[in-house]
């Protein structure tokens, strides 16, 4: 009798403790994002806002954002968090960081992860243009979130002034010197107020000039990363015209143009024309002080612009549990929907068709036909320029950019030295 109360005593505590057990929630998975841009501001609150309604949906995962400065900053910190066993589970990174990071052994391929047919059509679903810089070897390795191409802005009331049709952009190089011409304006003492053409040459050099490459038939770099075409005559030609903008034909500043200060040059009337990313579309829209147009950029033999911007990628670190929840946050923050409101939100390019298709994409759009001039571009639009080694082999390029710009050296010699530099950091990938 003892023996059997006994037994039924620790029967009924194992089924309230297996009782309890049940009615315990499981430990959550925890995930380690890192975002490239300063703390604080719009772009956190809107990530912080994706984020809180990510993890009301999904209770068992917490997603920690860390937001840590640049996308080289970013970089950086990813890189030297993995080699001290702490790396993020999950990072917005530049699309053009993808070789180092599959050299660094640091990312998975998406094709490890996503698994199911419904997984696989999802990764099926983004732009062509921005999968060239997401894809290598056979393998998806970056997926698109923050993507962007290079547009031309114009005001329309300084063409207006200048006795041009408001409505018609520059559409060839050609046009954009004579355009360039009747825009610049000067003062009585020769200082030009206005300058007709502006296109940044700091940050992103290279960025731009491919711009002006891609529209002269030439692609800077090869599918695999290994080999760079610099020195082709046609990038020579590029980079003539844009050093003639300013040298020769004078409509346009000298020396190293700050990236960062061109939309500011742009409202404040400095600039009558320019180039630079869509992701300044929603900037541009809010602080214009007048009516103002976007198109695709001029073409010399083509049009084109690199594609641009960065994508989700996720850490070899991860635990099984932590890919696993990774790949649903990814999915959860390229959605259609998320992809339409992001692009809605920020100018960046809603990197999937069906965005396009949603009820608030098609409203905004319908207010503001300007949004859809970047989608439209990427049938032209080509991968932006990415290298094993891609910081050194990108910087050879910039630096030779920037000493053709302030006339220290020829186009020619300039980027002849460049293609050296870059054969010699990427002989050994091939």
């Amino acid at each position: 009798m003892f023996i059997s109360l006994k037994r039924m005593i620790a029967g009924v505590t194992l089924a309230c403790g297996l009782s309890m057990a049940a009615a315990l929630p499981a430990a959550a998975t925890d995930l380690s994002f890192y975002f490239p841009v300063a703390v604080g501001g719009p772009i956190t609150k809107l990530i912080d806002g994706y984020v809180a309604e990510f993890q009301k949906a999904h209770p068992d995962i917490r997603i920690s954002p860390v937001y840590a400065g640049s996308y080289q900053d970013t970089l950086a910190k990813a890189l030297t968090a993995l080699k001290g066993g702490d790396a993020p589970q999950v990072a917005i990174l530049l699309s053009t960081d993808m070789f180092t990071l599959i050299d660094e052994d640091a990312v998975l391929p998406f094709e490890q992860l996503a698994k199911s047919d419904a997984d696989k059509a999802w990764l099926n679903a983004f732009y062509p243009a921005f999968m060239e810089n997401s894809r290598a070897g056979g393998h998806v390795w970056g997926v698109p979130f923050q993507r962007s191409t290079v547009v031309q802005y114009w005001n329309k009331e300084a063409f207006k002034e200048a006795g041009l049709d408001p409505e018609k952009p520059p559409q060839t190089w050609d046009e954009l010197v004579a355009f360039g011409h009747r825009l610049t304006k000067r003062d009585a003492g020769g200082a030009v107020t206005q300058w007709g053409v502006q296109i940044p040459s700091s940050g992103f050099p290279y960025w731009l000039f491919q711009c002006l490459a891609i529209e002269n038939g030439v692609v800077l770099a090869n599918e695999a990363g290994d080999k760079t075409d610099y020195a082709n005559p046609k990038a020579i030609e590029s980079l003539q015209f844009w050093h003639d903008l300013s040298a020769r034909e004078r409509i346009h500043p000298s020396g190293v143009v700050e990236w960062g200060t061109t939309p500011k040059d742009f409202f404040e009337r400095k600039a009558a024309i320019i180039w630079t990313t869509t992701g300044n579309l929603t900037n541009i829209r809010a602080n214009a002080p007048f009516a103002f147009g976007v198109s695709m950029l001029p073409e010399k033999v083509r049009r084109g612009s690199p594609t641009g911007g960065g994508n989700f990628y996720v850490f070899k670190n991860a635990s099984p549990e932590q890919r696993t929840a990774a790949l649903e946050f990814v999915k959860f923050m390229t959605s259609a929907e998320r992809a339409a409101q992001w692009g809605i939100d920020t100018g960046y390019v809603a990197t999937r068709p069906d965005a396009w298709e949603t009820p608030a994409m098609k409203a905004y759009v319908a207010g503001f036909p300007a949004a859809a001039v970047a989608r439209d571009q990427l049938q032209y639009s080509v991968a932006e320029l990415s290298t094993h080694d891609n910081q050194r082999v990108t910087k050879a390029l910039n630096d030779a950019l920037q000493a053709v710009l302030t006339g220290a050296k020829s186009p020619a010699e300039a980027l002849g030295e460049a293609q050296a530099n870059a054969e010699r950091l990427l002989k050994s990938y091939r």
